[in-house]
């Protein structure tokens, strides 16, 4: 092919060729793909495409419609990428056909900079001097010829002049240019990453002392390179940056090279050596970069996944709706903080108690639960928290308080509360105090208090400090969007934190909104949300389905019945309301008249029927209790409930009500066999367990759910 100026010029990313490949990769259609990329493009969020554009995209779901945009982002990428190179190389006078070729074969960055990297060099690599030394000619050659035709040729390329100063000099410069080929070739390089990955194996030696170091399983281990399960990655990984772990890939040189010369038929010594060269030099560094780098790059993908389950299933705790809440927030020297809310979740008082103090810390409990109509006690998990419950558990039985308490996650907590949110809510209360706020209106609303913590200050992740922080916030950002938009919002509560979360709603509208609501009083219909300064047509398209008024005069205004469907679901109600049901005749009518199909009458209909249904009506409630249980109290076969904090690869942590955190291994999950905790336990769940394992020196709980003898 010749390259000309014309043809680099016109390169340009092809969006059929990028729906092609998404279509196969996802098995979805290719009208489906370019259906749901058209919505994107157009400015569409995916909460907007799932749930209002199922009959643009076929009734795709979110994780589809997520998926697809995840890839339309990537491939975009390479592609912009492929081409920045293809048009680098080629103002370097250096692109050639084989080269092209192998480049637009790279289906991932790294095979596209590991091609790309010879060239960004200053220095020259070997194989560009023997280029421009004219030795290319010869190299071509030295594939076909004998050992003694292929000697003779390189005669013929002496050449004081260029530098070729005796036919060893040409012969080297040509397997230097062999070399470099073979390292180039993208196939080659992806078979020899398989070949490794099957037969070699990691190799990890540790640098401290085993018995104090908490990388003791990893000093002298070795595993093979396709077992190496990612959550091993992340910790040999950290092992390593922190400077106890060294870690090497061992594997059979001779194999992998007999592998390689197994691709090519050599007719001289000479372009053996120089696939050897290559193998030795060239390709087995980089190769062995890119498994170490694509092993980490899967296991962050791996951790930021655990990570993102688990929030997704925290988020979805369900709330505890009209009840006036007691938080407390532990302390020992300061003393613990307390605060009464509302049922709807308003500051209504605050005081110190001490627990050293035990008569005067139940009295104020009891005293300060009777004055303010308490219902429920929510005691933060923090340092002094089993302190706080004994005395909250002696106030309800001896003082004969009828309510129960439970324990709360303090993760974030502090970071709320000294967060500039925090100031503008609680302008004139202590730090503790908002900390206390916060740990009670976690139980009244899980979601709507989240939302104001940064992500991964929530304390559900899987070495979550290793894996990429850009990836990870924003696929954190995604689940908090997600959850959000499918549980949907109270215009007239919600804080702008949980407001920018809606789909199309900036931070900048979401305070906007607050401020409008703060100055005009609470909205009436979602079409005041026209009036708010910076809500345009396009904005109020996107969210106005996710946020409800429950006190409108439009009933339609607190259900998931877009606006823009308002019409028709108004006649649908109409019908509904004197028939029960739509016959089908009336449905044809209402499709032609509204020019909608039966996916959107399904929806309306379904809503109608059963109006602004709460998802997380359908996980586990909080675990109340009366009593409390210590560490020392607990028993090998004692049967426990707890609640899931955490689900990782090998197993769960689990809340059992006590500072402790007890571990449930993926071995003792069922009777069965189980490859992945999470087919058996969320974050969320409450589960019933037994004892199986107490370290007291280490205060480590091990449980099994397993039928027990």
């Amino acid at each position: 092919m010749e390259f000309t100026n014309e043809f680099i010029d016109s390169l340009c990313v092809d969006e059929a060729k990028i729906i092609e490949k998404i279509s196969k990769e996802l098995d979805v259609s290719r009208p489906q793909v370019k259906a749901t990329v058209g919505l994107i493009k157009d400015g569409n969020t995916i909460p907007f495409i799932s749930r209002y554009r199922k009959e643009v995209t076929g009734s795709l779901d979110e994780v589809a419609v997520r998926d697809i945009s995840h890839r339309l982002s990537s491939l975009e990428n390479l592609e912009a990428r492929r081409i920045e190179i293809v048009r680098a190389v080629f103002n370097q006078g250096k692109l050639t056909d084989e080269l092209f070729e192998n480049i637009n074969k790279c289906e991932t960055l790294s095979e596209l900079e590991d091609i790309y990297a010879p060239f960004k060099k200053k220095k020259k690599t070997r194989g560009m001097i023997a280029m421009e030394k004219g030795l290319e000619p010869l190299a071509d050659k030295m594939v076909e010829l004998n050992d003694t035709d292929i000697e003779k040729l390189a005669d013929s390329f002496i050449d004081t002049e260029k530098g070729v100063e005796d036919r060893d000099g040409a012969l080297a410069g040509a397997m230097d240019i062999i070399a470099e080929k073979v390292s180039q070739e993208v196939d080659l390089r992806r078979e020899i990453i398989d070949f490794i990955i099957n037969h070699g194996e990691i190799v990890i030696t540790g640098k401290g002392d085993k018995d104090k170091s908490v990388y003791g399983m990893y000093y002298d281990y070795r595993e093979s390179l396709k077992t190496l399960k990612p959550h091993r990655v992340l910790a040999i990984n950290r092992g390593e940056k922190e400077g106890e772990l060294e870690i090497k890939i061992e594997l059979d040189n001779d194999k992998t090279l007999a592998q390689i010369e197994s691709k090519y038929e050599f007719h001289n010594a000479y372009h053996k050596l120089a696939v050897s060269d290559s193998y030795k030099r060239l390709l087995l560094p980089s190769v062995l970069r890119e498994i170490r780098s694509s092993s980490s790059e899967t296991a962050d993908s791996h951790g930021i996944k655990v990570f993102a389950d688990n929030l997704k299933n925290l988020l979805y705790s369900p709330p505890i709706r009209k009840t006036r809440v007691m938080g407390i927030d532990p302390g020992i020297r300061t003393g613990s903080k307390a605060v009464a809310l509302d049922e709807t979740g308003k500051f209504l008082d605050g005081m110190l108690f001490y627990q050293n103090r035990a008569d005067e810390a139940i009295k104020k409990i009891t005293d300060f639960a009777v004055k303010h109509k308490i219902e429920l006690i929510a005691v933060g998990n923090g340092t002094g928290s089993y302190e706080v419950q004994q005395i909250v558990s002696q106030a309800i039985s001896e003082r004969g308080l009828n309510l129960h308490y439970t324990i709360v996650s303090e993760d974030g907590a502090s970071v709320y509360s000294a967060s500039p949110l925090a100031g503008e809510e609680f302008p004139d209360l202590d730090l503790t105090v908002r900390g206390a706020i916060s740990i009670a209106r976690r139980l009244q609303d899980p979601l709507s208090e989240l939302v104001k913590i940064d992500p991964k200050s929530i304390g559900v992740g899987l070495y979550q400090h290793d894996v990429n922080q850009k990836a990870l916030g924003e696929t954190l950002s995604e689940v908090v969007e997600s959850v959000v938009n499918n549980v949907g919002v109270n215009l007239n509560t919600a804080s702008y934190a949980l407001l920018r979360y809606v789909s199309g709603v900036s931070i900048a509208l979401a305070k906007n909104i607050v401020k409008h609501r703060d100055n005009g009083g609470q909205f009436k219909s979602r079409d005041d949300l026209r009036k708010v300064s910076g809500m345009g047509d396009k904005t109020f398209e996107q969210c106005a389905g996710f946020l409800k008024i429950p006190e409108s005069d439009n009933p339609l205004d607190n259900t998931w019945v877009h606006p823009e469907n308002y019409g028709i679901a108004s006649e649908i109600y109409d019908i509904l309301k004197k028939d029960g049901k739509l016959e089908r005749a009336v449905r044809e009518e209402l499709k032609r008249k509204h020019g909608v199909g039966d996916t959107t009458i399904n929806d309306i209909v379904s809503e109608l029927k059963k109006p602004n249904r709460d998802p997380r009506e359908d996980f586990p409630a909080p675990i109340l209790q009366k009593g409390v249980v210590n560490f020392e109290d607990l028993k090998n076969g004692m049967r426990v409930n707890g609640k899931v904090k955490n689900v990782v690869d090998f197993g769960a942590f689990v809340d059992i009500g006590i500072k402790e955190t007890a571990l449930l291994h993926i071995s003792e999950m069922s009777d069965r066999y189980i490859k992945n905790p999470s087919d058996i336990v969320k974050a969320g769940d409450v589960i019933s367990a037994v004892i199986i394992g107490i370290d007291k020196e280490r205060k480590r709980i091990s449980l099994s759910m397993k039928t027990q003898s």
